[in-house]
């Protein structure tokens, strides 16, 4: 398979690009700084930009088979650049007719399967008071993505931890017996995953280990 990849040289992003290359796909990452990738292999092509630049993404997402998004907000800040990116990406992959979309989002943002208990509801309080336009970036960007009209799915995260795989992950919806914690290794093999399983399709689960 070959697969566009944004966000690429974020901590979970570089995993993605990592574990997919050593599962023998071709990767197209997409970076804003290529030396933040810190890799090299026959089978990478390395894109640099802006996602806020429709070509640039454009240019990407041309003659790939599937899109995976590990975007995610630097800023609590209000210019809401993954939820643009998201449009420009969405808009990208109809232009080339590619129709797998793989996106990440936090665990804060809801869907309707959730069922949030007491700790779920103090813990979304608290993410939006200490990061209300990370929360806001991502709920909207959730949103684009529901609304694409593509073969997507959405990934939600709840603290993602480094270091060594743990080896399995349990997914599901907010309310249902899931972790609080998932290392950014099991998280790229489930997104990589997802790209060939119909399990998830049109879906937004959140994962935990």
């Amino acid at each position: 398979m070959k697969l566009a990849v944004f966000g690429a040289s974020g901590r979970t992003g570089r995993e993605v690009v990592r574990q997919a290359l050593e599962a023998g796909h071709e990767v197209v990452a997409f970076v804003r700084d290529p030396a933040k990738l810190g890799l090299e292999h026959e089978r990478l092509r390395v894109v640099q930009g802006d996602v806020g630049d429709d070509e640039r993404v454009a240019a990407a997402v041309a003659g790939v088979d599937a899109v995976l998004s590990a975007l995610g907000p630097t800023r609590n800040v209000p210019d809401y650049q993954v939820e643009r990116g998201t449009r420009n990406i969405v808009a990208a992959m109809k232009r080339h007719g590619v129709r797998r979309l793989v996106a990440t989002a936090g665990a804060g943002v809801r869907v309707p399967q959730d069922k949030p208990g007491l700790a779920d509801r103090f813990i979304k309080l608290a993410l939006l008071l200490l990061s209300r336009h990370v929360y806001e970036d991502m709920r909207r960007t959730t949103e684009v993505v529901r609304a694409s009209g593509l073969d997507w799915t959405v990934v939600r995260f709840p603290m993602l931890a480094d270091g060594a795989p743990k080896g399995s992950v349990r997914s599901g919806y907010v309310g249902g017996g899931l972790g609080v914690r998932v290392t950014r290794a099991d998280a790229a093999k489930f997104l990589l995953e997802q790209l060939h399983s119909p399990e998830y399709l049109r879906a937004a689960p959140m994962i935990s280990n």
